[in-house]
């Protein structure tokens, strides 16, 4: 009887780590997998404007754009029924860091459609 009741408690805390809530770059919080590996990260030598425009032009080859926040540089797209989210960051003067995030509809991770969003802004920029 102990050991199903240990065995019961174990999973529960399983399950309870394993669900909770994600942080998106534009500063808000959903609910999915929070320990996955989703976002990719770069540095280019270009002012912000620039990557902004490549990535605006990425996102709406490959799917739709759903926002464009213009005050904290962070567009979000739907693609392949998947969020993708892109934040452009001032570093230095002619340095900035791009963010790219891709989660599907459960709140699972998808690097590999990040990876590609992001290669194909570094494309876009040569």
């Amino acid at each position: 009887m102990k050991s199903k009741t240990v065995g019961l408690l174990a999973l529960a805390v399983i399950v309870s780590h394993l669900t909770g809530c994600y942080s998106t770059p534009d500063g808000r919080n959903r609910m999915g997998i929070p320990f996955a590996k989703d976002k990719i990260e770069s540095r280019y030598e270009r002012p912000v404007d620039k990557i902004v425009a490549a990535a605006r032009e990425v996102l709406t080859f490959n799917g739709k754009l759903t926002s464009d926040n213009t005050v904290t540089h962070v567009l979000e797209a739907r693609i392949d029924n998947r969020t993708v989210w892109v934040k452009v960051e001032e570093v230095d003067v002619n340095l900035s860091r791009v963010l790219v995030q891709a989660r599907n509809k459960g709140g699972g991770s998808d690097v590999d459609l990040a990876s590609e969003i992001d290669k194909q802004i570094a494309l876009r920029l040569r």
